[in-house]
C-alpha cells in the first residue's frame, strides 16, 4: 500500500524488451534509497513494481505487458520523469489517502490554468474511472493523492499547490500527456457492497 505522497521524482532510464514483455531501469533521483531489498515495492507514477535488482542510484523491475498496456509505462519516453514512493510501513503517517498502486485506467491533462499562485488542473478519464469519482474525493494520478474540486462527464479537476508542482513529475507534465489514474479504494468496495453485479474497473500491477 501507499499514501500518494512523492518522496521523490526520479527517470525512465532503460526499458528493455525481456522474453515479450519488458524490464524497467528506474534513477532513483532524489527519492531516499536506504535500505532498500529486492522483492519490495516501489510506486512508479502510481504503478506498483517489485525491485528485482537494484544499485547505489537505480533500480530495476519487470513490467508485464497488461501492465504495459493499461498504464503509461508502456508509452513513456526515456527520460521522462517518473514520481516515486517506496510502500508504506505500518507506523507511517497517512498524509495522502491509502492507494494500492493497481492502475484503474488512463487519462490525459486537459488544460493547466493559473489560480492566484496555485494551478488549476483538468484531466480527461475514461468513463469506467468517472464513475468512481466524486467532488471533493480522493483520485490518484500518476501517484499523486488528490482531491476533486469539479467533476463531470468527460473530466475531473483538481488544485496543485506551488509545493506539489515542483515536487513531482507534474513540473514536467504537459497538456495532452496521459496520466495513470487510481480511484479511491472506498469507492470500490461501497460498489461491490451495494451489488453483486456491479462492474469494477479493471486494475493492474
Amino acid at each position: 500500500m501507499f499514501t500518494g505522497i512523492i518522496e521523490g521524482v526520479g527517470r525512465l532510464a532503460a526499458r528493455d524488451s525481456i522474453g515479450g514483455d519488458a524490464r524497467l531501469r528506474i534513477e532513483v533521483g532524489s527519492l531516499p534509497f536506504d535500505r532498500v531489498a529486492l522483492g519490495e515495492s516501489i510506486a512508479v507514477n502510481g504503478t506498483c513494481l517489485t525491485v528485482v535488482a537494484f544499485d547505489a542510484t537505480t533500480f530495476e523491475a519487470d513490467a508485464s505487458n497488461e501492465t504495459l498496456a493499461l498504464t503509461t509505462l508502456g508509452r513513456l519516453p526515456l527520460g521522462a520523469a517518473l514520481n516515486l514512493e517506496r510502500a508504506m510501513r505500518p507506523d507511517d503517517r497517512l498524509g495522502g489517502h491509502l492507494v494500492s498502486g493497481h492502475v484503474d485506467g488512463v487519462g490525459a491533462a486537459a488544460s493547466i490554468t493559473d489560480d492566484a499562485r496555485a494551478q488549476r488542473w483538468r484531466f480527461s478519464a475514461p468513463p469506467a474511472v468517472l464513475r468512481y469519482v466524486a467532488k471533493k474525493g480522493s483520485i490518484c494520478v500518476d501517484g499523486v493523492s488528490l482531491t476533486v474540486n469539479e467533476v463531470d462527464a468527460t473530466g475531473f479537476e483538481v488544485a496543485l499547490v506551488p509545493h506539489t508542482v515542483a515536487q513531482t513529475a507534474f513540473a514536467t507534465t504537459a497538456v495532452g500527456d496521459a496520466v495513470n489514474l487510481e480511484v479511491d479504494l472506498v469507492a470500490r468496495y461501497v460498489e461491490r457492497l451495494l451489488g453483486p453485479s456491479a462492474s469494477q474497473p479493471g486494475a493492474t500491477r
